[in-house]
């Protein structure tokens, strides 16, 4: 045995590197925030000030977005979520000629969320001394707007009696949309009923009976078993169904926002692209990325030039600077972090744009023609494209978002799911089928495979059509 020094090369991860990753893999709203945070700690990082529009990031000329509300095509690009649904408050933003203001009343009513609502109307109907009472069952309501907690539970941590409790919670109850604060899907029915009823509204004559005693059976589509306990025919069962199905709401809470875990309560915020895919001239399809306007940094112009006045000391083509040793090394720390965090967001920004640009190039039938053209595409494939690994593709897509040519916003992962397509031709499908006699798994399988020239095995059928929340054929036959 002896000691020998042998020359060995071994791969490293430098610090540049971790710090590149970390900011590659952050969304769009994650970013901000560190760059808000960089900001604050490092006096040699300046943001140019001008102020950009949070959808697109274009420079603001004036109180409006030229690029996003300046014609009717970037409008609706702007204000419309991947499910074709309008982003909150694009009703408020998209104005009229002739109208060079926002609606400040329109604005406030827009950012209301459900909480608020909720208490600002409790507050007339209930007593001072119930407003806690009242403000604690608000806040145990979940994503539905049921109340998760015994109203028991509500009394003893309010310090009042279960009279007082359920008093606070039938006022609750009474605000719109009706059905806030059930206990229950039951619950939350009977409480529109009730209140339709009060206002002389139609109701099926056995409607209120059969969601009390046969609810689970009427989802199940028992119409005939309901008909039979309660002396009644199948038709009045199935007209009372339809009625439910089209004029009540099990789901109170979803005209509001919600936090990002479904929180009642929290502002809704809208879906922030990180690439713009749009149309030039041309016809010909191109990618931006949003941070490329959207942050404007550069090194504060003083420690600039107080470096460069270190640098030409250094090399004798300056005059000597009078700095102590703590200054000089506070100007050059900070400076080189600075220029380092530049780096590592322009790196972003690049890696960004030749990820999205092979994206664009592979699945240009699907931006073109729609869901039905995508095509399989893989993160592997992506960064053999561009010579990445796909674990760089997959930190620079997760969690970002892409603005498409049609106007609607996707998540970079849908060009990556293959089967969307798919699901698509599935819901196409079942929206054509007679109602009377629905199509089992297996037919659609077959109609698939004959009319479309997709094979799939009736299990993955089944797997889709529960993904699409579509009820299976027995449960869809009227």
């Amino acid at each position: 045995m002896d000691i020998r020094l042998l020359p060995q090369l071994q791969q490293k991860v430098t610090p540049k590197q971790i710090a590149a990753n970390y900011i590659l893999q952050l969304s769009s709203m994650e970013l901000q925030d560190v760059v808000n945070q960089e900001l604050e700690e490092n006096p040699a990082l300046d943001l140019e000030e001008q102020q950009n529009c949070p959808l697109c990031g274009a420079e603001l000329t004036g109180r409006v977005c030229l690029r996003c509300f300046g014609n009717g095509t970037r409008a609706q690009q702007a204000t419309y979520t991947q499910d074709n649904e309008p982003l909150e408050g694009a009703s408020l933003t998209m104005r009229d000629d002739d109208d060079d203001e926002f609606d400040p009343i329109a604005r406030v009513g827009s950012e209301q969320t459900l909480a608020e609502h909720i208490s600002w109307n409790m507050r007339v109907l209930l007593p001072r001394r119930l407003h806690p009472v009242a403000e604690h069952i608000i806040g145990n309501l979940n994503e539905l707007g049921y109340l998760e907690v015994p109203i028991e539970d509500v009394a003893k941590a309010t310090q009042v009696s279960v009279a007082d409790a359920e008093l606070a919670l039938k006022a609750i109850q009474s605000i719109e949309p009706l059905g806030l604060g059930a206990r229950d899907t039951r619950e939350c029915l009977l409480i529109q009923i009730d209140r339709l009823v009060e206002l002389g509204e139609h109701v099926p004559p056995r409607a209120r009976e059969i969601v009390a005693d046969h609810l689970r059976e009427l989802g199940e589509h028992k119409f005939g078993d309901i008909a039979q306990a309660l002396r009644t025919s199948r038709e009045e069962v199935q007209n009372a169904f339809e009625w439910v199905k089209a004029d009540l709401n099990p789901y109170p809470a979803n005209a509001f926002a919600q936090g990002p875990g479904g929180e009642v309560g929290q502002r809704g915020s809208s879906l922030r692209p990180d690439v713009i895919i749009t149309r030039n001239e041309d016809g010909e399809l191109e990618v931006e990325v949003v941070e490329s306007r959207r942050f404007a940094l550069r090194v504060n112009p003083v420690y600039r030039e107080l470096v460069g006045q270190l640098q030409a000391a250094r090399s004798g083509n300056g005059p000597v600077v009078a700095m102590n040793d703590q200054e000089r090394q506070h100007i050059r720390e900070y400076v080189t972090r600075a220029k380092f965090f530049i780096d590592n967001i322009n790196q972003r920004r690049q890696t960004m744009l030749r990820i999205t640009q092979v994206i664009v190039e592979c699945q240009r039938e699907f931006l073109e023609s729609g869901v039905q053209h995508l095509r399989p595409l893989t993160r592997a494939e992506v960064g053999e494209r561009i010579g990445m690994h796909e674990s760089t593709v997959s930190r620079a897509t997760a969690g970002k978002f892409a603005l498409l040519p049609v106007g609607r916003v996707i998540p970079f992962s849908d060009f990556f799911t293959a089967s969307l397509g798919v699901k698509d031709v599935i819901k196409e499908i079942i929206a054509a089928e007679d109602s009377s006699r629905p199509y089992s798994d297996q037919e659609i399988v077959e109609k698939l495979r004959g009319d479309h020239g997709i094979i799939l095995a009736r299990r993955t059928v089944a797997k889709y059509r529960e993904e699409l929340q579509i009820l299976p054929a027995r449960l869809r036959k009227r």
